[in-house]
């Protein structure tokens, strides 16, 4: 049955993202911010329209008469939002950013009229804990500030311009001429301790721009692709938190997958798949203390009992993440249900262990993390691997169909075992080398028989199933086997083959792969890039820089990528931004400027 509060239609990519290092908040192309979690990336939103109408929360400022033309870009190596309304009365810039450092968070919303005079007007709607609280407003004793006030929940807002209350909402117009200036500050903090702090606006954001800025000059990479990659590092950094090194994979949930969906899940987490991708791309960008700040996160949060390993975990390493539902929403373009929390945390998925070793392994070898605090670590978790690689589980894509022998997952079973012999080797010691070197042979074999289907002359994704899977693309980025062994070569094949998309990549064929949801899904974004990299690898490195150069045109106006896209809609798809998919960006971009001499002479 349809929503009776059912939004109008929005795009993904009308979002341009703004952030602290400690939440972030989505900005539309119209000037509204339409989702801000406070204090965390994985707090209860205050701003959640993004997920229903207005009336579950906004912060619009905008020209009241329709802008005829709208542009929108951050200024160069930064995070700092700069929108161009161009109506018929004239022309006026919104710069929107969260100021760095301090004791809080706030967002700070500058108007610079630019030319003629333009009526604006700004609403702004707090509605906490997802929507569901109307906070009690009063006025500041001076300005025309106000504070809002439920529960745990304290705002602050600093405004240059009169404000007034209206059914809930607080409202302001005012007129901006060419040199005219107004100024918002919101700020955050909790409700027991007195108001925080509130930074001047011009003051923070020159600060910011010179973090950011100085941010961005410390990155390696000199290849073809400049802009996307800067843009793809500062996105990873905007969701990093800070506080403890987490990298969240969104700062969203339930951004569906297909419209109209159930494929919606909340992705305010950090996944332990992620961590070699993550540590890698920081590594080769330059970025060596947000790569030393992933692996200690990584270390501290995967530590204890191997056996209790999950496959994501809180921003601080928090486990339990029980997923529940916002019946109260409607969810982005009517997809229900919106999900918080993720019921995946308590999955099997086994390559998790593998992802963790090698991440552990890599920074060691990066000089990230000393041998007595990677050592310890390794020994563990590559020996419980050897008590469950040959257990069936729920795979890299987190399926809902029941658990079964999937290829991928004992690959990185193998990943496990064959890191943890090459840091033993390292170390030159004995025990239980031996015993590892054996099974890590056993696993390999299992899987060149068993996963590989010679009808389709392809690995598949599963034992005893035909159906193939993109995971496999990651076989030779492994180091399972090369990039041109014929398995592989073939396996690329007949990924091309069946799980296209427009010339985009496919996980897999849901009504092949029993993952236990209803509905289908976009093209995935990471899988593509992963394509792109085996072409690279192979040789075909015309194919590999034009597919990259396709996937790079499919972010949004400010360069921003969700997790999947739709080619039939011409779609982004999925939680927004994705820091998978960008990642995947970054290490692409390094591959190809490895293989291709025209693209790494600069890099020697």
């Amino acid at each position: 049955m349809e929503h009776p509060h059912a939004p109008p239609p929005r795009r993904i990519e009308d979002y341009a993202l703004i952030g602290d290092c400690r939440t972030a908040a989505l900005v539309s192309r119209d000037g509204s911010i339409d989702w801000l979690c406070w204090p965390r990336f994985d707090s209860p939103a205050c701003f959640a329209a993004l997920l229903d109408t207005p009336r579950a929360g906004r912060w619009l400022v905008a020209p009241v008469e329709p802008a005829a033309d709208i542009r929108r870009r951050y200024r160069p190596d930064t995070m700092i939002l700069e929108t161009t309304f161009a109506t018929a009365a004239g022309t006026v810039q919104l710069i929107d950013f969260m100021p760095m450092g301090g004791s809080g968070s706030a967002v700070v919303r500058i108007l610079r009229g630019l030319a003629g005079r333009v009526e604006l007007r700004t609403e702004l709607a707090l509605r906490f804990d997802y929507g569901s609280v109307i906070p009690w407003v009063t006025r500041l004793a001076t300005g025309f500030g106000l504070t809002a006030i439920a529960g745990p929940d304290l705002v602050v807002l600093h405004s240059s311009v009169p404000l007034k209350g209206h059914d809930f909402v607080t409202e302001g117009r005012f007129a901006l001429g060419a040199g005219e200036e107004a100024a918002f500050v919101l700020a955050q903090g909790p409700s027991h301790l007195p108001a925080p702090a509130v930074p001047e606006p011009s003051a923070a954001l020159h600060a910011t721009e010179a973090f950011w800025t100085d941010w961005s000059r410390r990155g390696t990479y000199h290849g073809d692709w400049p802009e996307a990659v800067q843009r793809s590092l500062l996105v990873l950094k905007a969701l990093t938190y800070a506080e403890t090194g987490g990298i969240v994979a969104a700062p969203t949930t339930s951004l569906p997958e297909l419209p109209g969906g159930t494929r919606n899940w909340d992705y305010r987490y950090c996944w332990l798949r992620d961590a070699t991708f993550t540590l890698l791309a920081l590594i080769h960008a330059g970025h060596r203390e947000e790569a030393r700040a992933w692996a200690g996160w990584l270390r501290r949060s995967s530590a204890g009992h191997p056996g209790q390993l999950q496959t994501l975990y809180g921003l601080a390493g928090e486990r339990r993440l029980i997923e529940w539902e916002a019946d109260w929403l409607a969810g982005f373009g009517g997809a229900r249900p919106v999900r918080i929390g993720n019921a995946a945390s308590t999955q099997l998925q086994i390559d998790v262990f593998g992802e963790v070793v090698d991440a552990i392994y890599q920074a060691g070898q990066a000089g990230l993390a000393p041998p007595r605090e990677t050592w310890g670590p390794l020994r563990a978790i590559a020996e419980h691997v050897t008590t469950l690689w040959n257990q069936p589980d729920e795979s890299i894509w987190e399926v809902r169909g029941g658990r079964r022998h999937f290829v991928f997952s004992k690959v990185m079973a193998w990943v496990a075992l064959d890191r943890a012999v090459r840091a033993g080797e390292q170390r030159r010691i004995a025990p239980p080398l031996d015993r590892w070197r054996r099974l890590r042979a056993e696993i390999h074999d299992q899987v060149c028989r068993h996963g590989f289907d010679a009808g389709k002359n392809s690995f598949v994704q599963a034992y005893g199933s035909t159906a193939l899977d993109a995971s496999a693309l990651l076989i030779p980025l492994v180091g399972f086997l090369p990039a041109t062994d014929p398995r592989v070569l073939g396996t690329v094949a007949a990924i091309e083959r069946e799980l296209m998309q427009d010339g985009l990549v496919l996980r897999y064929r849901p009504e092949e792969a029993s993952d236990g949801l209803a509905g289908g899904e976009g093209a995935f974004l990471a899988c593509s890039f992963w394509l792109a990299d085996n072409l690279a690898l192979q040789g075909r490195l015309p194919e590999a820089r034009a597919l990259f150069a396709r996937l790079v045109g499919l972010a949004n106006d400010v360069g921003l990528l969700a997790e999947e896209y739709d080619p039939v809609a011409g779609a982004q798809r999925g939680n927004f931004p994705q820091a998978f998919s960008h990642l995947a960006l970054v290490n692409t971009a390094f591959i190809l400027a490895a293989t291709d001499p025209a693209d790494a002479a600069p890099r020697r």
